[in-house]
């Protein structure tokens, strides 16, 4: 006897919008959903399975038995099935038991469960995401923390690895414990954000949380849903953006997971040249089919919405934009024009950028990982552009610490490796990382990166960190690098947080937290960031003495820094010239004894006019080896309430 009652959240309209791939909201239909019928209090179950000749739910209830509970299929010829049982407390452990039309049995965890095991065959848990939050005065202002005209400094942790308890496998913090660590330490440093790699489940630890299983499920490994709620929740209330990693490029093929979810190829394409990613052995989403569509924006939508993110990094674009990416001649098909480009997934960003930008407005960031020059990212969608916020300056990154392996008598030779960005940093919203990639898998840590002696390699790191956080851009910054962590990112086990009682790591790490009030305090670092009025080189071609110059502007006139980079090891007297009337004041030098560094003191020796005319100023500094030095414009009480306007 079937103990499934008929029963059903989805209106006509609702289905309609999902077979269109437009329903944006699924995660209030599809699931679990706790709900009452005819006075009796139960959990209504649907899933989407339209190839499937039944699907019933199975699990600690009914002894995991396929054929007491099954769910009815839709007359719509939608293939969503439902139904609901009675008397299903929180924490039941279910999954469907799909019978395929070849006869198999597929048990598969609900790819809308807000819970799952932590197991490699995990079950999903019927659960919750009610919370009572209380980050009102943040969710209500934070357009203004997340606007391209703000200092945005991200710092991207592992959840598992920034402080843990011990070397267990398992032994992790809570998401409540982190919080009571994390917020603290946020605010001491001054980052603006914090963006956390993958929280939605995943079986294999090995893979920091990039191959999903669970899309809407907080990874049980740190806690409850609620858990995970309360540390966004206490960010927020301590002024703290969240940005999320979100994974819409694959999935993996676990038997309980997304691939061949009814025996057929539901989720991923089936032409594997399009369906299989041959680096990381996984299954890529068919963004052609409208359901899938519909699920992967809900997904997003949901982080967003429940969780209250105020941004997603969106993982491997480029992977998800070229046909032929990782694959040798003959390993894709081209588009009907002929070339490279995915159109199917260029459409779904297209429309993933669009419906969360109208839904959130700006007050929420979309930020894409993407290595390639794939033109307009950054662009809106009704001009030909994908629509993200911001994309990954991924250029700057690899041209940057190729530059800092050089050794110093060769690097004139590789001098505008650190001009080049500035041919093109407004091509697009740029944000700068130094992020995990750059310190695994034998690349070593930044600080070993660095050319020279211990004091020369913690200088240059140093100088590296004035560069990134003077230049137009967001900033991202992997853990550990604040401090010149030395060995490689070890996803097991907890940061070395005891190199903070060495001078130069505990220097390093003071610098980089002013350098973060630097950037929160000088509007010239952060209003025209992304806009070509806001830079200008003073000297870009020394390179025999490896030095660079350059301004930085905010929208006042007079509001203006000058940045000094020596990238020799050795002291100069550096004539800079200047505009006519103007004078200037040193505000930072990263060589200074509070960093760890030499303490050769940064003063302007000089100021005059060339040859005794008035046509060229010129100032002399005293620039530390390996330095960055930070002057600002003294300012101009004339101008002191003019604002200049750009056009935009």
């Amino acid at each position: 006897m079937n103990s499934v009652k008929t029963y059903t959240l989805f209106t006509d309209h609702d289905v309609y919008l999902f077979k269109e791939g437009r329903h944006y909201k699924l995660y209030g239909k599809f699931g679990a959903h706790s709900v009452e019928k005819d006075g009796v209090k139960g959990v209504y179950f649907s899933v989407w399975a339209p190839h499937a000749k039944k699907v019933s739910v199975i699990g600690d209830f009914n002894n995991w038995n396929h054929k007491d509970h099954i769910l009815f299929p839709r007359w719509d010829e939608s293939g969503i099935w439902e139904g609901f049982i009675e008397d299903l407390p929180w924490g039941t452990l279910y999954k469907y038991a799909i019978e395929t039309a070849r006869g198999e049995i597929l048990e598969k965890s609900d790819p809308y469960a807000l819970s799952w095991e932590q197991n490699i065959q995990a079950a999903s848990l019927v659960s919750t995401t009610w919370y009572e939050w209380n980050d009102k005065a943040w969710m209500e202002n934070r357009g203004e923390k997340n606007s391209l005209e703000a200092p945005i400094s991200v710092y991207e942790l592992h959840l598992g690895s920034w402080v843990r308890e011990g070397d267990h496998p398992n032994q992790f913090l809570n998401y409540r414990d982190i919080a009571k660590k994390l917020i603290p330490y946020i605010k001491e440093m001054e980052f603006t954000h914090v963006e956390f790699m993958p929280v939605m489940e995943y079986p294999y630890d090995p893979s920091w949380g990039y191959q999903i299983t669970g899309f809407y499920a907080a990874t049980s490994r740190f806690g409850s849903p609620q858990d995970l709620m309360f540390l966004i929740d206490e960010l927020h209330q301590n002024n703290i953006g969240v940005i999320l990693d979100w994974v819409p490029s694959h999935f993996p093929g676990d038997a309980n997971g997304l691939h061949r979810f009814d025996g057929s190829y539901l989720y991923e394409h089936e032409d594997p040249r399009k369906g299989f990613h041959p680096d990381w052995k996984s299954h890529i989403f068919n963004y052609g089919r409208n359901e899938v569509k519909s699920f992967l924006i809900s997904n997003a939508m949901f982080w967003l919405d429940r969780y209250h993110a105020d941004g997603l990094r969106v993982d491997a674009v480029t992977s998800m934009l070229h046909l032929d990416y990782s694959r040798n001649e003959g390993e894709w098909e081209p588009n009907i024009y002929g070339g490279n480009v995915n159109l199917e997934a260029k459409a779904f960003l297209q429309e993933f950028n669009t419906a969360v930008y109208k839904e959130f407005g700006n007050s929420i960031m979309t930020i894409a990982e993407e290595s390639s020059d794939f033109p307009m990212l950054t662009k809106p969608v009704h001009d030909g552009g994908v629509g993200f916020g911001m994309k990954w300056m991924m250029g700057w990154m690899h041209d940057t610490l190729d530059y800092f392996k050089e050794d110093f008598v060769n690097r004139k030779f590789h001098h505008h490796k650190l001009t080049f960005a500035s041919m093109y940093m407004y091509n697009e919203n740029y944000m700068m990382p130094l992020s995990h990639d750059e310190v695994v898998h034998g690349k070593a840590s930044l600080i070993y990166k660095m050319k020279g002696d211990e004091w020369q390699k913690f200088a240059n790191l140093r100088t590296l960190y004035v560069y990134m956080y003077t230049h137009p851009g967001a900033k991202l910054l992997f853990m550990g690098d604040e401090f010149g962590q030395t060995s490689e990112w070890n996803f097991t086990r907890s940061l070395d947080w005891h190199l903070l009682k060495y001078s130069v790591h505990k220097g390093l790490q003071d610098l980089v937290k002013k350098l973060n009030h630097l950037y929160r305090s000088e509007s010239a670092l952060y209003e025209n960031q992304f806009d070509k009025h806001g830079f200008e080189w003073i000297e870009a071609d020394d390179l025999e003495n490896s030095v660079y110059v350059y301004l930085r502007k905010g929208k006042r006139r007079d509001d203006v820094l000058m940045i000094v980079l020596n990238l020799a090891p050795k002291v100069l007297d550096y004539k800079i010239k200047i505009p006519n009337g103007t004078h200037w004041d040193v505000i930072f030098n990263s060589d200074d004894d509070e960093y760890s560094g030499s303490g050769v003191e940064s003063e302007i020796l000089e100021e005059k006019y060339e040859d005794g005319t008035v046509h060229q100023k010129f100032m002399t500094l005293k620039v530390p080896p390996l330095a960055g030095v930070i002057l600002r414009q003294q300012k101009d009480k004339k101008y002191k309430l003019h604002r200049i306007k750009h056009k935009r």
